[in-house]
């Protein structure tokens, strides 16, 4: 991946591109799927067999495995569709966005101007 990343010259910035675009295209489509009630329920009971179905790459199933919203976008995957999957196991935005950062959730609330946050 560090290839990929140096390939724009933006230290850790992820360009959604075509070809990470193809690369994301098993979890972006099993995200979307979780618009579905009876999807999302599928995904909770059975999470390996759900993305088996998608055929997901094993780095893309540990990275939904590990909740790893960072790898997940590495990997192609991206934020409108894995929102979905974040959703489904009870993760919001904030969490995500303190996760991909590297600090808890305290600290990434403390940079956002959200009142009452925190």
């Amino acid at each position: 991946m560090k290839e990929y990343e140096d390939r724009w010259g933006i230290p850790g910035t992820y360009v959604f591109d075509l070809e990470l675009s193809r690369l994301g295209y098993p979890i972006n489509k099993m995200c979307n799927s979780l618009k579905s009630e009876d999807n999302r329920e599928a995904f909770k009971a059975d999470e390996e067999a759900y993305m088996e179905r998608y055929g997901l790459s094993e780095e893309q199933k540990q990275a939904v495995r590990d909740r790893d919203w960072l790898r997940l976008t590495q990997l192609g995957g991206n934020l409108f569709f894995f929102l979905k999957l974040a959703a489904t196991v009870g993760c919001g935005l904030y969490a995500i966005g303190a996760q991909m950062r590297g600090e808890t959730y305290e600290e990434f609330m403390s940079t956002r101007n959200v009142p009452g946050a925190v």
